[in-house]
């Protein structure tokens, strides 16, 4: 079910985001600056494709008077959160939490794109068994 052909006009993530920017070009150009992300395709100037890591998210054009529902987050793990907060951060970007290290391991920040997206960088500092804190692994 998840074994796709190849298809060099289309990304290799199983699951991609797309998410709806006012301005497509200025939103792709900002999530690349400050978040670090790679422009892998652009269509037009309605739709964008970027990719961080071995993920990818779309960026497409809002239509008009669509409403921004921001009732989701997105999670991108990193290699150094701490970096990556500084490099957001000294791009002006709206900070939501500092980083903090969680009891499950993993160091986050939580960050607004201009379009009203939330963001949780992540990088695991330590591999801990999810019922020390609570979890049940599945």
């Amino acid at each position: 079910m998840f074994d796709w052909q190849p298809n060099r006009s289309m990304l290799g993530a199983t699951v991609i985001p797309e998410l709806a920017y006012p301005d497509v070009l200025e939103a792709s150009e900002w999530l690349c600056r400050v978040f670090g992300f790679t422009e892998r395709l652009r269509i037009g100037n309605h739709r964008v494709q970027l990719t961080v890591g071995n993920g990818a998210v779309i960026v497409t054009q809002a239509q008009p008077g669509q409403s921004a529902n921001h009732a989701h987050s997105l999670l991108v793990r990193v290699t150094d959160v701490d970096r990556h907060f500084e490099q957001a951060q000294s791009q002006g970007a709206r900070i939501l939490q500092a980083p903090a290290t969680f009891m499950y391991g993993e160091r986050q920040y939580n960050v607004a794109d201009p379009g009203g997206h939330v963001w949780t960088f992540s990088q695991t500092v330590a591999d801990i068994d999810p019922a020390d804190w609570g979890g049940i692994l599945a």
